[in-house]
């Protein structure tokens, strides 16, 4: 039987006939150049081994799959003995696995997987010796740390699984894995401990992720959207990260972890605002000077988001919030640049997202030079030709300094540091509170899977607190068990039940 198209193969069943199934495949897979196909004979049975190539070590197909089947040696062999022979007593692989649908083989033999096919026999075993390159694991790009383990994510879901069970040998961490999108056949890695997390949670998830309708994925960013259930909101109820260390802990109150190929970056979900202020090291770091760290980080969120509008609000409406002296500075400073503060700090801080945009699209070996150069000299230029004022800069270089200690915040501090200073421009320390009044609105009307974003803050929960207003010692931190669905003002199974049954309706 002939496929009529080449896209509709998935639940196509496989032929008897070996050169009919070849013939298919190479008709799903257009006889692209990268295709293996090797016909054999084994004991006087037909037979064919396939593979793409790059995705698999030939040394090891030779060694592992074709030799030992050359070996094989079946008085009066027919193939239902060979087929029965190879399943019973050969392990080729320690991942194999069988299969009587075209869509199977085409999805493991493009995962790395060595396909046999035997003359007269409608299935296909396949052996996972996948070979193809990967990069190692590395540092976290984005998620430095001084004490903390220098591991961090990378491409390939399987290794980033390994990396998890490495640091979580418990029976009752589970991983689930399939593909998502119906064009790219994307691997993707649900993980949780079944004892913590509801499973109304976790089939939620599994139920989105498998109805995306999407051509490819190609980062985390094209998956969140479709994971974040709560009322839309500039703040996100899932957060990522590059570290298996911060993964586990995160599963291990209560959460779910999602692993994507070609992607080293995980999805948490739900997730919380206060979150963004922790780091590993606080919790290699003694109690008081974690806790003096927790609050330069809340510190620098106010100065990141609010400092350049209120400079200018300040300036502009209530010159008496200065003292004399420092007023006297200030005029006399911007006496010379001939532009509204307003459009002064607008003009800033576009240059400066400028700077550190080409910054990182360049290669890293001049990236980190044309930041700190361009920024040096543009700034230094833009002074002594009257457009900036000294203040101005100043006040822009801790804003913008100050958004580094947060980095998971970057987009909402970039976005609200503008609408701060057009506020302030407008309508002074009034436009302010009313950006301040709509940002904490923003953060608790955010929610996730029935956890509010601002928890444990509001709703308030005490006993979460110790590792928000201050980080108290192991000694009696871990003593607490905490999950996130103890935290007051957390529904999640019924909100994840409401999700699911919502998802099935739609469907």
């Amino acid at each position: 039987m002939k496929i009529p198209n080449t896209y509709e193969f998935e639940n196509v069943p496989i032929e008897k006939s070996l050169d009919a199934n070849l013939e298919n495949i190479k008709r799903i897979l257009g006889n692209t150049a990268d295709l293996l196909i090797s016909p054999i004979t084994v004991s006087g049975v037909r037979a064919a081994v396939i593979c793409f190539e790059g995705m698999v070590s030939g040394f090891n197909t030779a060694q592992v799959v074709v030799k030992p089947l050359m070996r094989v040696d079946i008085p009066d062999c027919t193939s239902e003995k060979l087929y029965s022979h190879v399943k019973e007593n050969m392990i080729l692989s320690v991942d194999t696995t069988e299969t009587d649908k075209y869509g199977d083989v085409i999805r493991t033999v493009m995962s790395g997987f060595v396909i046999l096919l035997i003359d007269n026999i409608p299935s296909a075993m396949c052996f996972g010796i996948q070979g193809y390159s990967v990069r190692g694991i590395d540092e976290p790009s984005s998620e430095g740390n001084i004490m903390g383990s220098h591991e961090g994510f990378v491409e390939t879901v399987r290794t980033n699984m390994s990396l998890v069970r490495r640091r979580i040998k418990s029976p009752v961490l589970q991983f689930k894995l399939f593909p998502i999108s119906p064009r790219s056949k994307t691997d993707v890695v649900v993980c949780y401990m079944a004892d913590r997390v509801p499973k109304a949670l976790v089939d939620s998830i599994c139920h989105k992720l498998k109805d995306l309708d999407l051509e490819t994925i190609l980062g985390s960013g094209y998956v969140t959207p479709f994971l974040d259930s709560g009322a839309p909101s500039v703040f996100s109820g899932l957060s990522t990260t590059e570290r298996p260390d911060v993964m586990c802990a995160k599963i291990l109150e209560g959460r779910v972890g999602v692993m994507i190929e070609g992607t080293p970056f995980a999805i948490v979900i739900p997730a919380m605002f206060t979150e963004n202020f922790q780091t590993l090291d606080d919790y290699n770091f003694r109690p008081y000077y974690a806790t003096f760290l927790r609050y330069i980080r809340y510190i620098a969120f106010f100065l990141a988001v609010f400092f350049p509008g209120i400079y200018v609000a300040a300036a502009l409406f209530h010159p008496e919030m200065f003292n004399s002296r420092l007023l006297m500075n200030l005029a006399a400073a911007e006496e010379a640049a001939p532009l509204n503060l307003m459009w002064e700090a607008l003009i800033t801080l576009i240059f400066y997202e400028i700077i550190r945009e080409a910054g990182v699209r360049l290669p890293k070996s001049v990236g980190g030079a044309v930041s700190i150069v361009g920024g040096l000299i543009i700034g230094d230029a833009a002074v002594s030709a009257g457009i900036i004022s000294n203040p101005m800069l100043l006040v822009c270089a801790i804003s913008v300094t100050a958004s580094f200690v947060i980095p998971s915040l970057d987009q909402q501090v970039t976005v609200f540091r503008l609408a701060a200073v057009v506020l302030g421009g407008f309508a002074g320390l009034y436009g302010i509170a009313l950006l301040t009044a709509f940002l904490l609105a923003n953060i608790c009307a955010a929610e996730n899977y029935g956890l509010p974003v601002m928890a444990p803050v509001s709703p308030f929960t005490r006993k979460a607190m110790g590792d928000v207003a201050v980080r108290l010692g192991f000694r009696r931190m871990g003593k607490r068990g905490f999950t996130v669905e103890k935290l007051n003002g957390a529904d999640i199974r019924s909100a994840a039940e409401r999700e699911e049954s919502g998802d099935k309706h739609n469907g």
